[in-house]
């Protein structure tokens, strides 16, 4: 399916510029991201995870992202999704510093960040689950399973994978999806997916 594209308020857009110049000077110092100039960063890391907000459920249902990184894609959602609280799950020391402060830079008051493994974490039922570029899809299906409420919905951008692991996770796993296409890789596919719960005991 084609995905629509994301809309956003003058605010926010310049919320993002003000969270890539924090990035770039993060970046400098600690090794958040591979890419260094704020272009690539835009067109990389910021497009791809705005084109995600379309997908999420309307209302004020809880927000979680796991291994969210530099900020990928759930301080991008937050950032544009002001209406929920978002969860940020990091293990990553340095990395769960930067969410923080760029946080409280941005006046993000509806962002907690946990420094914390994903097994461990303790979070809220949630009505949206996100994770970009973490794992395999069939752990992200563990997690989901675990994590969020009924009739909660997953968000997992995929690359050129996406169709052999949805194959190989339908072996235990059985879910609602939708597949669309990305706007910012031709060949990346990003799952969108409901009901999901283990198959057999």
């Amino acid at each position: 399916m084609k995905l629509p594209p994301p809309i956003v308020s003058r605010e926010t857009t310049d919320q993002l510029e003000n969270f890539l110049s924090l990035l770039l000077r993060w970046n400098a110092r600690i090794n958040l991201v591979a890419e260094r100039d704020a272009e690539t960063l835009r067109a990389r890391h910021i497009a791809d995870s705005l084109q995600l907000l379309p997908l999420l459920p309307p209302g004020d249902g809880v927000a979680a992202d796991l291994g969210t990184g530099g900020g990928f894609p759930g301080l991008i959602l937050a950032i544009a999704d002001t209406a929920r609280p978002w969860h940020l799950v990091e293990s990553d020391r340095r990395k769960a510093a930067f969410l923080t402060a760029a946080s409280a830079e941005l006046g993000l008051r509806h962002v907690t960040v946990h420094t914390a493994r994903i097994e461990t974490v303790a979070l809220p039922p949630l009505a949206v689950l996100t994770a970009r570029a973490l794992a395999p899809l069939a752990v992200l299906l563990g997690h989901a399973a675990r994590m969020l409420a009924p009739g909660g919905v997953a968000v997992f951008p995929k690359g050129r994978t996406a169709a052999a692991e949805l194959t190989a996770a339908s072996a235990d796993w059985t879910m609602d999806t939708e597949c669309f296409e990305s706007r910012t890789d031709p060949g990346a596919t990003i799952l969108r997916m409901t009901g999901i719960r283990r198959v057999g005991p």
